[in-house]
């Protein structure tokens, strides 16, 4: 089994207080921040690009796991990829759900030295996708309709956790399974018992104690 992971999200961050509250992560339990780039386009915001992602990664020791958000992924990733993305994961929906463009850009992904990944949004089947999760080093499931923070966490979509769970026994994989939306006291442990082992958690973390909020879903 994976070692469970937290990865604060930093669009929840304060952005009048973002030094400190980096001083607070880099003290934490947390190993990744999930970094969300939104075009304006494939979701209807705007967040960050690779030059915030180069601040970061100079500013912070932890894993960047970036989450494209965006309607030409192929175009984006060796762009973050350069600016210090160590994991990629793009939207299966940003490349028609088509299975040999998806294969193509984990290919060139992994080729430029980082991890990749899909993300599903929660009305896209997870299971059309099967024949690419060999090349996944992480499945992103979305609980929420991905653009924004702060949403309700969908329960319905650990279903597609459970699945991507049973295919990684039976398919004797080791892809980490991460959820993105609306994690907080109420929902984290129901994401682990259903498979999760990377929860991305963004206004829970920063919004409250954030060493111990992280230390409490790792309990």
């Amino acid at each position: 089994m994976n070692e469970i992971v937290i990865a604060p999200s930093i669009l929840s961050l304060d952005y009048s207080n973002v030094s400190a509250q980096l001083e607070e992560l880099k003290a934490s339990k947390a190993k990744w921040l999930h970094f969300d780039v939104m075009d304006g386009h494939f979701v209807p915001n705007l967040t960050f690009g690779p030059d915030i992602l180069k601040g970061f990664k100079k500013a912070c020791p932890l894993l960047m796991d970036v989450h494209l958000m965006v309607e030409d992924p192929k175009t984006y990733a060796p762009i973050f990829i350069q600016n210090g993305a160590d994991l990629v994961t793009f939207h299966t929906e940003a490349l028609d759900n088509d299975l040999s463009r998806i294969q193509g850009l984990l290919d060139e992904i992994h080729n430029l030295g980082a991890k990749g990944g899909i993300v599903v949004k929660p009305n896209t089947a997870i299971e059309p996708f099967e024949s690419v999760l060999k090349s996944c080093d992480l499945v992103l499931v979305m609980s929420v309709e991905p653009g924004f923070g702060g949403q309700k966490f969908m329960a319905d979509m650990l279903k597609k956790v459970e699945w991507l769970k049973e295919k990684r026994e039976e398919l004797n994989l080791s892809y980490r399974i991460e959820i993105d939306g609306g994690i907080n006291q109420d929902t984290y442990k129901s994401a682990l018992d259903a498979g999760c082992d990377t929860l991305v958690a963004g206004s829970y973390v920063f919004k409250n104690d954030i060493t111990k909020t992280i230390e409490g879903m790792l309990a």
